[in-house]
């Protein structure tokens, strides 16, 4: 089994050996699904914005199945306080970005942020690169299993307000989920979780891979969470 290792131009590579059995829908989900279908927020056909990676952790807890998430810092230019994934812009170090380049950008960005120890990570899936308008990041989300769970905290809280970790069972639950209306009138998933408002990119990932893992629930789509104009 290839597992990811040195970030720092080592071997890093994908591997569905030995997943968990309740990880097979969302394995089926990344192999399946379209770019449409997650978002119609799609790269420019002409190559602009700058190259990213986050990685969607998939661990098991006291809960059952869960994901590693992050708040961003509250100083912070872009994104300023939101919860995310862990990740960021692809360094020239991490390699090309049509090839492992996003594997590698993602484990330095999780570890950089969060402590995560990538040795125990398993990454096993990438979904098609999406595109964030208001910050001009191309993102490839990268999947992992969280198969040795190391200790994550804050690494430097000028980037990182706090690490912590979701249920599945939580963000699938209806009465934690919602609409957020931004001040520019989009619309998108949301989700009441851990003292957190998770919304915009992450909360869209989130929200196509339970649906396309047959993992969501019916919720109510009318309960409307409004962003603040800083947002």
């Amino acid at each position: 089994m290839t597992r990811a290792s040195d970030t720092q131009g080592g071997p890093v590579a994908l591997s569905k050996g030995g997943l968990p059995g309740w990880l097979d829908p969302v394995v089926h989900a990344v192999e399946t699904v379209r770019p449409s279908q997650l978002s119609r927020f799609l790269p420019p056909e002409d190559g602009a914005g700058r190259q990213s990676a986050v990685l969607v952790l998939f661990g098991e807890g006291t809960q059952g199945p869960e994901l590693l998430l992050m708040e961003r810092a509250h100083s912070l230019r872009s994104h300023a306080g939101q919860p995310s994934f862990p990740g960021g812009a692809l360094d020239p170090e991490d390699g090309d970005p049509r090839g492992d380049g996003p594997l590698r950008a993602a484990l330095r960005e999780a570890e950089e942020e969060t402590g995560l120890d990538p040795s125990g990570v398993q990454l096993f899936g990438v979904l098609p690169r999406l595109y964030i308008p208001v910050s001009g990041f191309v993102v490839t989300p990268v999947l992992g299993w969280w198969r040795e769970p190391s200790p994550v905290g804050v690494v430097d809280p000028n980037e990182t307000a706090r690490v912590f970790t979701v249920p599945v069972v939580d963000l699938t639950d209806p009465t934690n989920r919602a609409t957020t209306v931004h001040p520019s009138g989009h619309r998108g998933p949301a989700f009441l979780v851990e003292s957190a408002l998770v919304w915009g990119f992450t909360a869209g990932i989130i929200d196509r891979l339970l649906h396309f893992a047959g993992w969501e629930r019916p919720w109510d789509r009318e309960k409307q969470v409004p962003l603040d104009w800083r947002a």
